[in-house]
């Protein structure tokens, strides 16, 4: 990790240390993914077996799984790790439903009522990427607050084979189908519908380029997205009492996500600086993924603050995916903390908590979309909406406002629609 003095940096070398590598755009993989859409729009079904088949093999007869056929998985599964499953369901479920909007209602003057509603998405699509190990966690992030939300139809895509750990999940949130196809395929079906698919009003969940770049295209096609996912990346904010052991734990924790992950360290204590390097050596030859980690910590900083203060500056203008505080007091930094996806106060608050079982959800902006966007929430399943209701006095109020600001742009009709009325009234 590379170590910089923050107060000896230039502004263009300060925003140099705060950079992340860039996203390259792959037209390769753009006009790839065009093609893969356009064949599944056009083709439905037989379009999206014959890709799946392309790319990971044939998929036979039982690629659609009901409520029931999940739910049987749980009969083959560790008791153990059923056990973790369900302390997670129970963390996630309580903290997701606890956000339930309230309706909003109020008379904002005489005969004027004004109200915000929310309703649940009608169709989802959840993404769970395949691959070496089943994400479970990605279930219970996304399939959970749908449920919760009131989604009608819950549809969940992954790739073959499917792990029983994932079946289990999927049926203890409530998932309605599962159909095992990946890739932009998948996202395709999800978009356009088939004669199997059902087509679906918005798509979640993370995955690779080929994902990633489908979301995107679909997304500017009319059908809506969670958000786009970057690469994996936490900043530790931490002062001279912080044990260096968890410091380096949490930084290596996102650094064996992936080799374009990054991490970064602030602090105000030299000597902490130090004895968290020297734990991430040791650390690392631990990790069976130590070789991606280390490259990811090839890209990664240790930068050197003169105070606490400056350390949240720099958190702010880094606007991380997770943010670790570990500090002497670390909630009285919270006010001065403005952007991240997701904060974890204290020594006893490891990032991994927030992606298993603690009831926050981890799906979360990355590369900088923190400044301005949020982390997943029961609000991204639901769409909220405004109704307004006027009594003949009511309109009366508003009459003389509303022909004047009308005329001024230049806007007759929409005069018209209230002189209308008052002449009703004579």
């Amino acid at each position: 990790m590379q170590r910089v003095i923050w107060q000896t940096l230039t502004e263009t070398q300060k925003q140099a240390a705060l950079s992340r590598s860039e996203l390259v755009q792959d037209g390769a993989v753009a006009e790839s993914v065009r093609a893969i859409l356009a064949r599944v729009k056009n083709e439905g079904d037989a379009g999206l077996l014959a890709l799946t088949e392309q790319f990971d093999g044939p998929l036979g007869d039982n690629w659609q799984l009901g409520p029931e056929q999940m739910a049987e998985a749980g009969g083959r599964l560790d008791e153990a790790l059923k056990q973790a499953i369900d302390q997670a369901i129970d963390n996630i479920g309580r903290f997701h439903s606890a956000q339930q909007p309230q309706t909003l209602a109020l008379n904002v003057a005489n005969g004027v009522r004004c109200e915000l509603r929310s309703e649940a998405i009608e169709r989802v699509g959840l993404y769970v990427p395949g691959g070496t190990a089943p994400l479970i966690s990605t279930v219970l992030m996304l399939a959970l607050p749908a449920r919760i939300a009131g989604c009608e139809l819950k549809v969940m895509v992954t790739p073959p084979p499917v792990n029983d750990a994932i079946l289990y999940a999927a049926s203890r949130c409530g998932v309605d189908t599962l159909l095992t196809i990946g890739g932009a395929q998948a996202i395709a079906a999800l978009a356009y519908g088939t004669e199997t698919v059902p087509r679906v009003d918005k798509i979640f969940g993370p995955g690779n380029r080929f994902v990633t770049e489908a979301k995107t295209q679909v997304s500017q096609q009319g059908t809506a997205i969670d958000m786009p996912a970057g690469p994996s990346e936490v900043l530790v904010i931490a002062d001279d009492s912080a044990n260096p052991d968890f410091v380096a734990a949490d930084l290596l924790s996102q650094a064996e996500h992936g080799e374009d992950s990054q991490v970064m360290l602030v602090t105000n204590s030299a000597a902490l600086a130090d004895a968290v390097e020297q734990a991430v050596s040791r650390q690392l030859e631990c990790l069976p993924r130590s070789a991606v980690a280390q490259v990811a910590l090839s890209q990664s900083r240790v930068i050197l603050a003169d105070t606490l203060e400056q350390a949240c500056a720099i958190s702010n203008a880094y606007a991380p995916e997770h943010l670790i505080v570990q500090t002497r007091a670390p909630r009285d930094l919270l006010p001065r903390l403005r952007a991240a996806g997701s904060i974890f106060l204290g020594p006893w608050t490891p990032e991994s908590v927030g992606d298993y079982a603690s009831g926050t959800n981890h799906v979360l902006p990355t590369y900088g979309a923190a400044r301005t966007a949020s982390s997943l929430s029961l609000a991204d399943f639901q769409r909220r909406f405004t109704v307004q209701e006027l009594s003949q006095d009511g309109l009366n109020t508003l009459a003389n406002a509303v022909t004047t600001l009308a005329e001024a742009e230049g806007l007759r009709a929409h005069a018209t629609a209230v002189t209308l009325r008052l002449e009703a009234q004579q």
